[in-house]
C-alpha cells in the first residue's frame, strides 16, 4: 500500500508510485529524477527531520518534507532491491 515518502526511515527502501502535486511543483520534482518507478533509499535526516536525504539514481538528493508529502512510495523488501 503506498505511503508517503516522508514517513520513511533511515536506511528504508522503497519504489516511486506517483507524485501528487502541482503541475509546477510536480515538474521540479520530476526534473530531479523523482519519477514513477525510481527506487530509493532514504540515507539520513535533519536533525529536526528536515530534510531528509535520498539515495537514488547513483546520486544523493535531499527533499524537505513538504516536498516529500507530495511522493506516493511502496516500501521494498530486502530481496527486491
Amino acid at each position: 500500500m503506498p505511503s508517503s515518502l516522508r514517513t520513511l526511515k533511515v536506511n528504508e527502501r522503497a519504489r516511486i508510485v506517483s507524485i501528487n502535486a502541482g503541475s509546477e511543483i510536480s515538474r521540479r520534482l520530476r526534473d530531479m529524477g523523482l519519477v514513477p518507478g525510481t527506487d530509493l533509499q532514504v540515507i539520513g535526516r535533519a536533525p529536526l527531520k528536515d530534510p531528509v536525504a535520498l539515495r537514488l539514481r547513483n546520486f544523493t538528493l535531499t527533499l524537505r518534507n513538504n516536498e516529500a508529502d507530495f511522493i506516493q512510495v511502496e516500501k521494498l523488501e530486502e530481496d527486491n532491491v
